[in-house]
């Protein structure tokens, strides 16, 4: 009985864990295309409005054309001959498996020097909270509860729910 119930929540923290990953779609309905002229930093100052945690992918979605995962080095000089990362294929998702930076840029010559590149800050689980902003404050949640209780509610709703089938040996 006692191995159902470790099962039972491994299973439901595996799908809490999961919950908590996000897939960016970097250029949003345009995807990765190279930026309008005089909009160079297009992709990064989308990044910079993102919180990248461990865990997060990004989606490419681009035609004819390429994503790679390069050095700081690489980055900055918008040339590799030996990425970290290389993918054609249209439809490109890159998990974020590490904190610290990562690194894109297009592998058609030219595209990157004309600001197809993107450089993003992963937060690893140590990472501080974000520093509170100073925007208006936001209405209410419908419920009269903050999202994180609503959300924290639905997890205690679903425990309570599992927990008298795993005693009872279901």
């Amino acid at each position: 009985m006692a191995n159902r119930l470790v099962i039972s929540l491994a299973v439901l923290l595996a799908i809490i864990g999961a919950s908590r990953a996000t897939d960016f779609e970097v250029g949003g309905d345009a995807g990765w295309v190279v930026p309008p002229a005089g909009q160079a930093g297009t992709y990064n100052e989308w990044a910079s409005k993102n919180r990248f945690l461990l865990g997060d992918s990004v989606h490419f979605k681009y035609k004819k054309d390429s994503v790679m995962v390069v050095t700081e080095e690489e980055y900055d000089k918008c040339a590799s001959t030996h990425p970290i990362f290389f993918s054609n294929n249209g439809d490109t998702e890159v998990r974020l498996d590490h904190p610290g930076l990562f690194y894109f840029i297009s592998g058609v010559t030219g595209h990157c020097q004309r600001g197809q590149k993107m450089a993003i800050k992963v937060i690893g689980p140590d990472a501080p909270p974000p520093a509170p902003a100073t925007p208006p404050p936001s209405p209410p949640h419908p419920s009269g509860a903050a999202p994180a209780v609503a959300f924290a509610g639905a997890l205690v709703a679903i425990a309570a729910t599992l927990l008298p089938l795993v005693l009872r040996g279901v």
